[in-house]
């Protein structure tokens, strides 16, 4: 029997049916069928290490501008969001034992047209968080070069083509980035290898992060001064950003940061006791990130003028140098952040190959991105593909509008992710398996979610906006144009 428009549009794939097929899959590195190893530490320090060498690292020097020095309400609002959501993730992680996390969530409950939606956001989200950490990691890594050596890479190798303020794009021809280009193939060749952080690997990488942020606070609070929290609001009127509208704005350019609980949440299956473990990994990591969010971003507005932070290259390497007077603690930060946003980029563009992995094994894509070398288990053309494209943006195109436009891709997983609740809850009903369930019923805290992800989402600006739409009428396209027909589920059972 033939299925009609809208039976097509809400197929779901079942929980049972996920696990089936993941679990038949013996390719090295894919969540699903791996051996439950991780304990409620190593899976916390996972969603912290996905986390921490990002957001904290950079966007303070686009938040700032925007917030002023409410900018530590920003990281509050944003951190009060993504609490909301991550009870949601902790409800559906049990429920739906898949590889995709939040595109698996979404096929499993409001169907495939609204999957293939929520896979196109996330393919936004990694691609361009990995971009952007790239770039991110091209200044701290000048700054080391400076402070270690006197040798600065030269401008028109460490500048990008394209150079957007908000409201205007300029081009500047024979500009490149170039050290982004480098670490995307440096990752890149690491992943065609088939090489995978290890669980202890990473925890020890995270708990060398959270000591260079320690040791960043240490030391910018030597030089806190309570006067460069006046005015406390962003009073430019001219700006858009002025009071609240300042500091939802740059809500919506640091949320991105939180992107670690959908790691947590992807690794699930590789969890003991997963219905107890990542929930409260969930709940622990996003704790530590927002407290250390917090520590920094107090820190390094008491140690600096908020009008500074504009257009600051490695931030808060210079801070300490301002403080200080001497070269070595920005030596020291910049070091452990060269180190230390090199992983996330890693895992970022890993996390970028699984899900377009998973997305390939329903049919929805190309099957080019589902092969998988016999020698290295890795897929190797799908990693070969990102890559490519990662370096392509890394190294033509500044992070200015970038960071706003991997929140508004996450923003909209979430709120996905939020409505999924109460739908897997009426679907499963009675046998749904036990677990943690959202608090206060299925409505309260997932609408709540909703409306603070749109809360967030609205002062995010206009270009980012037009891209998103942009973006989004080419994954219209790309569904009815080959992942309707080409679903895995396209026959009516």
């Amino acid at each position: 029997m033939n299925q009609t428009l809208g039976q097509k549009l809400l197929r779901t794939k079942s929980a049972a049916r996920h696990h089936e097929e993941t679990a038949s899959v013996g390719v090295a590195g894919a969540v699903p069928g791996l051996h439950r190893s991780l304990g409620l530490f190593p899976l916390t320090m996972i969603g912290v290490g996905a986390t921490i060498g990002t957001g904290i690292f950079f966007t303070m020097v686009e938040a700032v501008p925007k917030a002023g020095p409410a900018v530590v309400l920003s990281f509050l609002l944003a951190a009060l969001t993504a609490g909301l959501t991550a009870l949601c993730y902790a409800e559906l992680a049990g429920r739906v034992p898949a590889s995709g996390s939040s595109y698996s969530f979404a096929y499993a409950t409001v169907g495939e047209f609204a999957a293939f939606i929520v896979a196109a956001c996330l393919l936004l989200e990694y691609g361009l968080a990995a971009s952007a950490t790239s770039i991110g990691w091209s200044d701290y890594l000048n700054n080391f070069l400076m402070n270690a050596f006197g040798w600065q890479i030269p401008e028109q190798l460490r500048s990008p083509m394209f150079v957007s303020d908000h409201h205007n794009v300029t081009f500047h021809p024979g500009n490149i980035n170039l050290p982004p280009i480098l670490l995307v193939i440096m990752c890149g060749f690491l992943l065609v290898r088939g090489a995978r952080e290890s669980a202890t690997t990473n925890a020890i990488m995270v708990i060398i992060k959270l000591a260079i942020l320690v040791f960043f606070a240490a030391i910018a609070f030597t030089g806190f001064d309570a006067n460069n929290f006046q005015p406390f609001f962003n009073m430019n009127e001219a700006s858009g950003y002025a009071g609240m509208a300042g500091v939802t704005a740059a809500a919506g350019t640091v949320f991105f940061s939180f992107i670690g609980l959908d790691t947590i949440a992807t690794a699930g299956e590789e969890v003991k006791d997963p219905r107890r473990n990542v929930p409260i990994g969930i709940l622990a990591a996003l704790i530590i990130v927002t407290v250390f969010y917090m520590l920094v971003a107090v820190a390094a507005m008491g140690a600096q003028p908020a009008h500074m932070f504009e257009g600051q290259q490695a931030g808060l390497s210079v801070i300490l140098q301002n403080v200080t007077g001497q070269a070595w603690p920005a030596l020291v930060l910049s070091a452990g952040a060269v180190v230390s946003v090199f992983s996330v980029t890693l895992v970022t563009i890993y996390g970028q190959t699984r899900i377009l992995y998973a997305i390939s094994r329903d049919g929805l894509i190309p099957q080019v991105f589902q092969k998988v070398s016999a020698r290295t288990q890795a897929p190797v053309k799908n990693t070969i593909i990102v890559c490519v494209v990662v370096g392509l943006v890394a190294g033509s195109v500044d992070s200015t509008f970038l960071w706003d436009m991997v929140s508004m891709g996450t923003l909209t997983a979430f709120m996905v992710v939020s409505i999924a609740v109460p739908v897997i809850r009426k679907r499963q009903g009675a046998d749904a398996p036990p677990g943690f369930r959202v608090p206060f019923g299925p409505y309260v805290i997932p609408g709540l979610s909703v409306l603070a992800c749109l809360y967030i989402m609205k002062d995010l600006s206009p270009a980012t906006f037009r891209v998103f739409f942009i973006w989004m009428a080419v994954a219209v396209v790309a569904y009815f144009g080959y992942g309707m027909r080409n679903s895995r589920l396209n026959k009516a059972k």
